[in-house]
């Protein structure tokens, strides 16, 4: 195993990113590898001078207390007569090998384990790459179009957007340059696979931290984001600098900035408003473009009661609720929207309502009760006790001539 060797899997290998120090870890360990095939050589160690090539070969063991493999291990008493330090978990070298030995077989295997260990690098460094690179943006070419995603090209690896993570107003076409949020990183023996997004609020953070520099800077933090990808989104912004308004900052001069964000998201409207500490306060800004009259909150119950001209009822709720749901997710709090007529109704009626029943109250405490019967006897007993009224026999007058005795009572 000379220089020319080494330097021919340098040369292999610079392209593909794999550090030097790995690089020749990885030989010296395919090298063990061939050797340890062989009964006997279990305990076989392989050193390689980066510089000039050169191998040393040679045997060594674990130094232990009690021994459980003797031929990777060594006692510590053994240890201690090789080498007169050594301790407990070192590794002592018992012999020196020829590096000729290393025969042509051994050189076969050693070569197909280098291969295999060095496909594996290269893997692990474009995982690593990538792995550090989650939450992130990231740029592809639309390499192919398939029924359940697209598959972007970004170099060393190839990126996954699902159909799930399209946004319904955007189409792909074979060689387009596309941004996504990287999802997840994930080991496969192909390689590292990566899943992106374009519908993760995480991708509208990213796209402003781009578009803004008072974003990407930290002067002004985006505190919440509520999305319904391709449709429309609510941001609120707050600023940590006194005196910068954080709205102007974001929407940028005549709206430019916010309309770069809107035109890599293919159309999708985005409300920018100010963050607030003040519960009542940001519900009223996150159900903007709508004026709100009056809001009510139950802390409780995370309720937040919602008085809006009536004019602007509709306007509030949204298309299909669309406006008052994005505000809903945007501050955590359920929204119940009422305008300024029904309210008044409603109150009206209750006073209505409050005043008849004071009124009923007021004629029932006036009526004189009613006598009851005697207790000890029942109101239908005390009507047949009553005694029936007596109807009198009208007689038919005799008719002339005729005498009729009359009857006497006693």
């Amino acid at each position: 195993m000379g220089r020319d060797f080494v330097g021919a899997l340098l040369q292999l290998n610079a392209e593909k990113g794999v550090p030097r120090e790995q690089l020749i870890r990885t030989v010296e360990e395919a090298i063990e590898s061939a050797y340890r095939r062989q009964p006997g050589d279990e305990d076989v160690h392989v050193q390689m001078d980066a510089d000039t090539g050169r191998m040393r070969v040679f045997r060594a063991r674990l130094v232990v207390d009690e021994m459980d493999d003797p031929t990777t291990q060594i006692a510590l008493g053994d240890a201690q007569a090789i080498k007169a330090d050594a301790e407990v978990g070192d590794l002592v070298e018992t012999e020196q090998l020829d590096p000729e030995t290393f025969g042509r077989i051994h050189a076969q295997t050693a070569m197909q384990v280098v291969r295999q260990r060095l496909h594996e690098a290269e893997r692990n460094v474009v995982f690593d790459s990538y792995a550090s690179r989650q939450d992130e943006l990231i740029t592809g070419t639309v390499s192919r179009i398939e029924p359940r995603a697209i598959v972007l090209d970004v170099g060393k690896a190839e990126a996954i957007l699902a159909t799930t993570e399209q946004s319904p107003l955007e189409h792909y076409r074979i060689g387009q340059n596309v941004k996504a949020f990287v999802l997840e990183v994930r080991r496969s023996a192909k390689g590292p696979q990566i899943y992106v997004s374009r519908t993760h609020k995480g991708f509208l953070r990213r796209l402003f931290e781009l578009e803004v520099p008072e974003v990407h800077a930290g002067t002004v933090e985006i505190k919440a984001i509520a999305r319904e990808a391709g449709s429309r989104s609510k941001v609120a912004v707050a600023s940590r600098q006194p005196g910068l308004d954080p709205v102007g900052a974001t929407v940028g001069q005549r709206g430019a900035r916010v309309q770069a964000v809107v035109a890599e998201l293919g159309g999708e409207k985005i409300d920018v408003i100010e963050w607030s500490e003040d519960a009542s306060t940001f519900v009223a800004k996150a159900l903007s473009p709508a004026q709100v009259i009056e809001v009510r909150v139950d802390e409780e119950h995370r309720i937040a009661n919602v008085v809006v001209p009536e004019r602007m009822l509709s306007l509030a709720i949204g298309r299909e609720g669309q406006n008052a749901r994005l505000a809903a997710k945007l501050t955590g709090w359920r929204i119940d929207i009422r305008s300024d007529v029904s309210v008044a109704e409603a109150a009206k009626a209750e006073a209505e309502g409050a005043a008849e029943e004071t009124a009923a109250s007021s004629i029932a405490e006036a009526e004189p009760e009613e006598s009851a019967p005697e207790a000890d006897q029942p109101a239908e007993a005390a009507v047949e006790a009553a005694p029936a009224p007596v109807k009198a026999k009208r007689r038919k007058a005799p008719p002339a001539g005729e005498i009729v005795d009359e009857e006497v009572s006693s």
